[in-house]
């Protein structure tokens, strides 16, 4: 059988051509989401098309290469990513039927003795974080912002704080899928996928830890930083260190779910021995009634809230830091010789591209959050204190059930967007954009967290981003002699400060927050903000390709 090559001269001879055509795919769902504001899987299904079209016109692929690399992405950005995707969210329904989740808010209510201010970087910050470390796809904005509305705090403001409060935890959400899709689809080692999420780790906590500022300021401008700034200080470094530190010694897929466990403690810790200064006028002047007393809860109500969180840490660390048990799970891991893939695709020496598929059963963040659920819901069922807080495993059921069925288009658009990435991968057209991209030298290494910030803001999606991207910036690392991982964490991390601003966030907001059709509105409000967290994280990429190079070790 004929075996293809990428090559990245393909159109006319010419690399810079070549790039510019390699281009249209992602130019066409930009066009389709943006401009004509189709729907998302509308405008990946257009994408890929395009994208399958390019591959056979203008790089030479044979059209069952592209047709199969498009089926080798879907099948992968289904199983695991979708699947790992609604887990997370059927995790969280679980605590949300049982009834335990109002206890959950109930807690955040007690803690701050009123401080408003407090409360919502709570909630939105180390709660919110929490949401994102497992469901991710918008849910933390929805649930947290309808909760801080409950406050009092005025929708716009509610709005922003949410949408800023997203940034910190979105590198490592849903069990850290964007790094590990990073890894994949630019064929990087697990040693060297694990190297990504440390890098993120040096880079995502040098943004958390000012989040919880930034929202004092939005909440209640300089004079609530002045009143409020220790205990905010307080929730960033706890969250900040907890970050770097299960990022790079832990493992990262818990990254977010350990960093806001540590961060809720420190919180509650220290508020429980500082007292917030000036509440009266602060409600005052944010035009908010006398706070109100709310039911004392018993620990045992609090601990049985908080308890679904401690057993996915718990899952999660057995399963990655016991040899034996990852042993175990990895023997139910099937590889699959793709078909007509295999040793076809070659690189220009004559290597074949590794294009088997494998299908991890058990090793995997789905199927572990699968476990963790399992492990909630027969709790909440022997648990339940004399029927009030019920749980029937037709309930559990249904949500599983519901929870597929309400994904089901987000799915077919991550799906879509994989198959997109691969055959730009296997043709060659993104190594075209990323050999072109390095030929700016010093330049790309400053502006590579763009990428990924554009990618997230027109996708909604920092996983999105980076399969559109991945491969590109490995590309260009490679030819500019800079640190691959690296360029691969500036993805993730500029596509963290890019998710404010996406159109999806913004409409999830606005409709949590009952402001339906002022996106607008909100947009302006954080826009600001987003461009300079994007401008402090190329400075920062750019200062780890030279002086802090330490801070982004290499690992081959």
């Amino acid at each position: 059988m004929n075996t293809f090559t990428a090559v990245t001269d393909s159109v006319g001879g010419s690399l810079g051509l070549s790039a510019l055509v390699a281009c249209i795919p992602l130019l066409a769902f930009f066009v389709m989401l943006i401009g004509v504001k189709a729907r998302a899987h509308v405008s990946a299904a257009v994408a890929t098309l395009t994208a399958m079209i390019v591959a056979i016109a203008g790089f030479n692929m044979p059209g069952e290469l592209a047709f199969m690399s498009v089926l080798r992405g879907g099948v992968f950005g289904f199983f695991p990513i979708v699947w790992v995707i609604v887990m997370a969210i059927w995790f969280y329904q679980i605590t949300v039927a049982s009834g335990r989740f109002e206890d959950l808010r109930r807690t955040f209510d007690k803690l701050g003795d009123g401080d408003v201010r407090i409360q919502a970087i709570l909630i939105a910050f180390c709660f919110g974080g929490l949401l994102e470390a497992l469901a991710g796809f918008g849910a933390p904005v929805a649930i947290t912002a309808t909760m801080i509305l409950a406050l009092g705090v005025k929708p716009l403001k509610a709005a922003t704080v949410v949408l800023l409060a997203n940034t910190a935890p979105v590198a490592f959400g849903a069990v850290a899928i964007p790094i590990t899709t990073a890894g994949n689809v630019s064929d990087r080692t697990l040693e060297q996928t694990q190297n990504i999420a440390a890098i993120v780790g040096h880079q995502a906590p040098l943004i958390a830890v000012f989040v919880p500022a930034i929202l004092l300021f939005i909440l209640d401008g300089m004079r609530g930083v002045r009143e409020a700034w220790i205990p905010a200080f307080v929730i960033g470094i706890s969250f900040a260190i907890a970050q770097w530190a299960t990022s790079n010694y832990f493992a990262y897929q818990l990254t977010d779910v350990v960093a806001c466990i540590v961060s809720l403690g420190a919180a509650f810790l220290f508020l429980r021995f500082w007292e917030p200064r000036g509440i009266d006028e602060m409600r005052k002047r944010m035009d908010l009634p006398p706070a109100a007393v709310n039911e004392e809860l018993p620990v045992g109500r609090v601990w049985m809230a908080l308890m679904p969180y401690f057993v996915v840490t718990v899952v999660f660390g057995i399963a990655n830091l016991s040899e034996t048990v990852k042993g175990l799970l990895k023997t139910a891991t099937i590889t699959i010789d793709w078909p007509l893939l295999k040793d076809r695709l070659v690189t220009a020496s004559g290597k074949p591209v590794k294009t088997a598929y494998d299908l991890d059963l058990l090793f995997n963040p789905g199927t572990l959050l699968l476990i963790s659920g399992l492990i909630v819901a027969i709790t909440y069922m022997i648990y339940n204190e004399n029927g009030k807080y019920s749980l029937s495993p037709v309930q559990v059921w249904n949500e599983f059930t519901g929870t597929w069925y309400r994904m089901r288009w987000s799915a077919v658009t991550i799906v879509l967007v994989l198959g997109l990435a691969y055959v730009m991968n296997y043709s060659g057209q993104t190594i075209a954009i990323g050999q072109y991209v390095a030929s700016l030298g010093a330049v790309y290494a400053f502006l590579a967290p763009t990428l990924g910030w554009i990618g997230t803001a027109v996708t909604g999606s920092d996983t999105s981003a980076n399969a559109l991207f991945g491969k590109m910036q490995v590309t260009a690392a490679e030819h500019a002699g800079l640190n691959p991982d690296l360029m691969l964490a500036a993805n993730t991390t500029g596509g963290v400060v890019g998710k404010m601003i996406s159109p999806q966030s913004l409409a999830i907001a606005a409709t949590a927050v009952q402001m339906e059709g002022r996106e607008s509105d909100i947009f302006k409000a954080v826009v600001g903000w987003s461009f300079v967290l994007l401008l402090v994280v190329c400075c920062l990429i750019f200062l780890q390709t030279n002086v802090l190079a330490f801070m982004a070790p290499v690992v081959n």
